[in-house]
């Protein structure tokens, strides 16, 4: 994809994220230039020697709220208006799959660490370009939902792992991935699947795909209505989820 992604990093704890461009996968695509990080100290573009980021929300209630004046400044030293910016809250829309395929096919991103009760709305209603949330739940730290925003992102670059790697991955097909096993053949009483062991490709690659239907019909079913099925795979995801549904109702009784 050419030239390294550019990901800038606006938070109030750069050393949070700054460990993070130096470890594991992305800390080796750094240093081939192909994921060029920039991380910014939103308290350096504070006007008090407070270094306040921090304000009580109009109209009272519990927390804080982080200000518009340090933040703003810190986005327009970076040029965050001619960029995407990208805001990890609770109140955006799910981030999935497809989200991090696409933010993968920029040139780079903004993403900005929210702290306390939230961020001045006018910050986000003038630079934002999306938000979105990582589930139904509320971290205290921007910098790990950031954190993810980014290893979703960066792994789907070029280079970063395999190939084969990310076809195999969850939701890359709209499903789960099914399980996986390596050496021994057998530890703690339980043994790999002899398909497994068989050497026999199509074979293994039809229990593979019938693991994928039953732990989706099992654990994530909204995603089967996503997902193109053969008349086959209907019936077996039907049946799973009808004795899903009886197994369910036998507890309950």
């Amino acid at each position: 994809m050419g030239s390294g992604y550019r990901v800038t990093v606006l938070t109030l704890f750069p050393e949070l994220v700054t460990e993070y461009f130096r470890t594991s996968i992305v800390g080796r695509l750094v240093e081939r230039g192909d994921v060029v990080p920039e991380v910014v100290d939103i308290r350096d573009f504070t006007t008090d020697r407070h270094r306040s980021c921090d304000d009580a929300p109009y109209g009272g209630g519990a927390g804080m709220v982080l200000m518009a004046q340090p933040l703003a400044a810190a986005l327009e030293s970076v040029d965050a208006r001619a960029r995407h910016v990208v805001f990890p809250t609770p109140a955006g829309l799910p981030f999935v799959q497809g989200d991090a395929q696409r933010l993968a096919g920029l040139d780079g991103m903004v993403l900005i660490c929210g702290r306390y009760e939230g961020i001045d709305q006018r910050v986000v209603d003038e630079y934002v370009d999306e938000e979105v949330s990582l589930g139904d739940y509320v971290l205290s730290s921007g910098e790990l939902a950031a954190m993810v925003v980014m290893d979703a992102v960066y792994r789907l670059r070029d280079g970063a792992i395999r190939r084969e790697s990310v076809v195999e991955d969850s939701f890359q097909d709209g499903l789960l991935e099914y399980p996986h096993y390596t050496r021994p053949e057998t530890i703690l009483g339980r043994r790999v699947p002899e398909v497994l062991l068989s050497g026999h490709h199509e074979r293994i690659l039809a229990w593979r795909r019938r693991k994928q239907l039953e732990r989706t019909a099992c654990r994530r079913p909204d995603l089967l209505q996503r997902v193109a099925l053969s008349e086959d795979e209907r019936v077996f995801t039907e049946e799973i989820l009808k004795g899903e549904k009886d197994n369910g109702r036998n507890q309950g009784s």
